[in-house]
């Protein structure tokens, strides 16, 4: 997935999510605001790379399936993905989805996949091996809390990858957000 970089990192009992503002088309920088992560109910935070039609779409399913199974996160991920792997429309759809509440973060993809992954941080977008890089190194060795590591991380990202600007959005909950 190009032009994007969503970061999720969870710690101390605290989740953000952050995700740059650029919006590219082709060579060309088209938007430097965009919102590409949000807040959804049950304290649910979602952020989204790819096909933007396709990845709201997807993320439009997630909401439906979060209802259905009551807000268990996990329930509404596999659920979600069941949904994206058979229907023949959805199937085509060219997006990654990570979606996390104040105990975990799952990166949902079109493949099947439904992934926690093993230390509480998961990037995705073309920034994504920079700014999870950052995040871990800030996760390991300071003192800081998730929303300031996914910030600087990003930061950093935005610094290497040319499809990632600095416009940060950062979302959290838990720990007391």
């Amino acid at each position: 997935m190009h032009g994007t970089t969503i970061l999720a990192v969870h710690k101390d009992g605290e989740t953000a999510i952050a995700g740059d503002g650029q919006v590219t088309f082709g060579d060309t920088v088209m938007k430097q605001g965009a919102v590409k992560v949000r807040k959804l109910e049950d304290d649910v935070l979602v952020g989204f790379a790819g096909a933007v039609a396709d990845a709201l779409t997807l993320l439009e399913k997630f909401e439906e399936q979060l209802e259905i199974a009551k807000g268990s996160l996990k329930r509404a991920a596999v659920e979600t993905v069941k949904l994206w792997r058979t229907d023949r429309i959805l199937r085509q759809l060219e997006a990654m989805l990570i979606v996390a509440d104040a105990r975990e973060i799952l990166l949902l993809s079109g493949t099947g996949e439904v992934i926690a992954p093993d230390e509480p941080l998961v990037a995705v977008g073309s920034g994504a091996p920079y700014a999870l890089s950052a995040a871990k190194a800030l996760y390991r060795e300071t003192r800081l809390g998730a929303a300031e590591i996914a910030e600087k991380a990003l930061g950093i990202a935005a610094e290497i990858d040319l499809y990632t600007n600095g416009n940060a959005t950062v979302l959290r909950v838990g720990g007391g957000a």
